[in-house]
């Protein structure tokens, strides 16, 4: 049974404003399909892509509340089924913000309907969302429950204890192994203590990173390209990049043929520890090889270049990427972004970014807005924001933060207040500012204990 809040939640409805707010949204206009049987045929129903769902739900990605009346919205309408996508991207926002109960509605509703069940994906983010918010024992309890769903296998054991080491509950992630391990005859995975291992690498630890490694080959791990590439990567993040180039040659010695990312692990510690004009002979010899670059290859180039104060030369590089198959994403714009100093140098790119097709993440918006405000300049920062607006991304707490600060640095108080509010409306948690006049209060309910900053003058004493 659904409890009351859940039933008052899902009950299907569309308010006037979220009816102006879904339409706006849709990128792409809806298109009618007549019915062939119907002899007097009436205008048709419009039908809605579920890629353009997706595309929509992940706008409200910092807004559940939005995010959970457009998937019910939608699903009333004529011609539309929600898949197991569509299911999958809500829960994730769901999860996001601790929606557990609302999420496991989803799930049982999931399993009662043949064309949207449950998948390992659908787990993977329940794994996930649970071990961000440090829920370990339900993360596992939700593992011992798959049987409900017929998923309890390999696959959903290595996607728990992947989200454990993903979120830093290696520890959790090691003890879990060792009893389980056995049980389930994976003592000797490669993939498991592959996983583990680059969890170490996650928490920086590169004692047990070492440990770790050692113990591989005491309990008789076979290990593989993926084992080494992760392994070269910590020797990198651990300033030893000399020691990531001596496994290279040592995996060159074994015949092992080094993939893609195994490449961009080396390009990367060749440029460290050699130069940046090394790690491009590494990039030329692994096209000699037949091993075509991905973007990640580039965007180590680019990086290199830019940390060599050459910006010149890493807008070459990006040229090279446009005319190649694969072009530069989100990643390689926000690697140049860190390294200019103008602003208009920046918006230039920025337009340039979304002219070729590349839209922004939230991060990106937050990395430009929190440049412009350490200068002091508001009026690119405004338009940045307003772009962002105009692309149908809905701001989360990094983004307000940023224009908030800038806001009140520069004495704006009034308006500074008003994108206050807006967030705590939006159920944003706010940071408490003495020049705002607002203070740290908190809401009891049943469970736990939320925190939210309100103005001083609006707080009741009891």
């Amino acid at each position: 049974m659904l409890s009351s809040r859940t039933a008052q939640r899902l009950r299907p409805f569309l308010l006037p404003h979220t009816q102006t707010l879904v339409f706006s949204s849709l990128p792409t206009k809806p298109i009618s399909i007549p019915n062939p049987t119907d002899p007097y045929p009436q205008p048709s129903s419009p039908i809605y892509d579920h890629t353009t769902v997706r595309e929509t739900l992940s706008s409200y990605c910092n807004d559940w509340k939005k995010a959970l009346d457009f998937f019910i919205w939608v699903e009333s309408q004529p011609h539309f089924q929600h898949t197991t996508e569509t299911y999958n991207r809500l829960l994730d926002i769901l999860g996001k913000y601790f929606e557990f109960e609302l999420c496991w509605d989803l799930v049982h509703k999931m399993k009662q309907n043949p064309v949207c069940v449950p998948d390992h994906t659908t787990f993977r983010i329940m794994f996930k969302r649970y071990v961000s918010a440090h829920l370990v024992k339900e993360a596992i309890d939700t593992y011992n429950k798959l049987d409900e769903f017929g998923l309890k296998d390999e696959t959903s054991y290595c996607n728990l204890v992947d989200a454990l080491c993903e979120h830093k509950h290696v520890i959790e992630a090691q003890e879990l192994c060792s009893w389980k391990n056995k049980e389930l005859g994976f003592d000797r995975s490669t993939k498991l203590h592959n996983i583990i291992l680059r969890g170490w690498s996650k928490m920086g630890w590169w004692g047990k990173c070492r440990d770790f490694w050692e113990e591989m080959d005491r309990r008789g791990v076979c290990k593989d390209l993926h084992s080494y590439s992760i392994y070269m990567d910590i020797m990198c993040k651990s300033g030893k990049a000399w020691k990531a180039v001596k496994l290279y040659k040592e995996v060159k010695r074994k015949r092992i043929k080094l993939d893609v990312v195994a490449y961009n692990t080396v390009i990367g510690a060749v440029g460290a520890s050699e130069g940046v004009d090394f790690a491009i002979r590494i990039l030329r010899e692994m096209k000699e090889l037949g091993c075509d670059p991905n973007i990640a290859t580039y965007n180590t180039i680019i990086k290199l270049l830019c940390e060599n104060m050459r910006v010149r030369e890493a807008f070459s590089m990006l040229r090279v990427m446009s005319k190649n198959s694969c072009g530069p994403d989100v990643i390689t714009y926000q690697i140049i972004f860190k390294y200019l100093e103008k602003p208009n140098e920046i918006l230039r790119l920025f337009d340039r970014m979304i002219e070729s097709g590349v839209q922004p993440r939230m991060d990106t918006y937050v990395m430009i807005m929190r440049k412009f405000g350490r200068w002091g300049f508001l009026r690119p920062m405004f338009i940045v924001w307003q772009k962002m607006e105009k692309l149908g991304c809905s701001p989360n707490e990094s983004a307000y933060n940023a224009l908030i600060d800038a806001l009140v640095e520069k004495g704006m108080l009034d308006m500074a207040r008003k994108y206050d509010e807006e967030m705590i409306a939006k159920g944003l948690p706010t940071r408490p500012r003495v020049e705002l006049g607002t203070k740290l209060v908190s809401n009891k309910f049943d469970e736990g204990t939320c925190y939210r900053s309100v103005p001083a003058d609006k707080i009741i004493k009891c």
